[in-house]
């Protein structure tokens, strides 16, 4: 008996142990997710601006660019997708990139070959188990990106756009992450990029209320467009990239809590077991005990 109830207390304190890791987990996660937040909000106005700005321009032209022209005959895609460098975060990588299974499938289904750029290594760690090709990827700042990292990412997406197919190029930029709502919920989406929707921006601007204005070009339409591809571009992924930082950091934050919530369930039904091991030991002594003295006693008697 004595021997149960040492193992009990062992689990007990190995689970404690793993219970403080946790919570410290959970306040770390919860701190960064309001300055993912934040970011998000700093962020998000500019690139719906800049959208609106690319909306207008393309309307206001005739010109034919690869930020707004859809392809006749679309024939490849290329698809970017935004997973974590690190896991405990439930089920945040596992989501998003069954997501981007599903949009290259759909693109596949169209007759599209698509071409597939990561970010983070739970992403590059699925692709390279399964041995699936990747084009390119990046590591190591997925928790907090910058708009540098944003650059670096855009650079040869925006390169293989502006190519020939027959080249290596692509015909659209699709874009896969998980989108922050709120702590509670996150949900992955697949946007288009490029080129960009014109009959979505305007519904966009509709709905703001915003009357477009109109523009004069200088000096010329097509210039104007090729100044603003990239930043289009680098804008939206770095929306993107903190979206999902955020999401990333919400997802460890429930994880996390879930855990010790666990860790606390399980301590106190050890705990009820522990208790129990050891008034059945008190019990066996005291049996022991009162065994003993009466066979002194009778013992007594008879000699008596």
């Amino acid at each position: 008996m004595g021997a149960q109830l040492r193992v009990y207390k062992r689990r007990i304190k190995s689970i404690s142990a793993t219970k403080k890791i946790t919570k410290a987990m959970e306040m770390i996660a919860a701190s960064r997710v309001v300055k993912a937040q934040r970011q998000v909000a700093a962020s998000t106005p500019y690139a719906s601006e800049l959208t609106r700005a690319v909306g207008a321009v393309a309307t206001g032209s005739t010109t034919q660019h690869p930020l707004t022209t859809e392809a006749q005959n679309p024939t490849r895609a290329a698809l970017l997708l935004i997973t974590s460098d690190r896991g405990l975060a439930g089920g945040y990588s596992s989501n998003v990139i069954k997501a981007a299974e599903q949009a290259t499938q759909t693109l596949t289904a169209q007759g599209k070959e698509v071409d597939t750029y990561i970010v983070g290594r739970k992403g590059v760690a699925y692709y390279s188990f399964r041995e699936r090709k990747v084009t390119e990827s990046w590591t190591g700042f997925t928790d907090n990106p910058t708009y540098a990292d944003a650059k670096k990412i855009a650079g040869p997406l925006i390169d293989a756009v502006q190519q020939n197919t027959a080249e290596g190029g692509v015909d659209e930029l699709h874009i896969v992450y998980t989108e922050f709502v709120s702590m509670l919920t996150q949900t992955p989406v697949d946007h288009r990029l490029l080129p960009l929707s014109m009959e979505k921006t305007a519904e966009e601007t509709a709905a703001k209320g915003v009357i477009a204005p109109l523009y004069e070009f200088e000096p010329s339409a097509e210039e104007v467009l090729d100044a603003l591809l990239p930043r289009y571009v680098e804008s939206r992924i770095y929306n993107a990239l903190l979206q999902a930082a955020a999401s990333k950091h919400a997802a460890t934050r429930r994880a996390m809590k879930s855990a010790t919530d666990n860790a606390e369930e399980l301590i106190k039904s050890l705990s009820r077991l522990a208790n129990a091991a050891r008034q059945a030991e008190i019990t066996q002594e005291i049996s022991e005990i009162v065994g003993g003295a009466s066979a002194l006693a009778d013992a007594s008697a008879g000699s008596d």
